[in-house]
């Protein structure tokens, strides 16, 4: 997987991954959703980590200054 994640992207999909991790935690809510922000939260995380998008790959988007 090439990176194509720059900085910027990097840090809010991190700080959204985050937020949806304590909304999902702390904010009394039905467990299908609970499910459904976890499952969105790691996958942010997941994105911010590697730094690489599936929908940037599929579109030929690349915001990472290093190729």
């Amino acid at each position: 997987m090439k990176k194509n994640i720059g900085t910027f992207d990097r840090v809010v999909r991190l700080v959204i991954g985050i937020i949806l991790f304590v909304i999902a935690f702390v904010i009394l809510i039905p467990v299908v959703l609970k499910v459904i922000l976890i499952l969105f939260g790691l996958f942010c995380l997941y994105e911010a980590l590697t730094s690489w998008c599936a929908f940037y790959q599929l579109i030929g988007k690349n915001t990472c200054p290093i190729q």
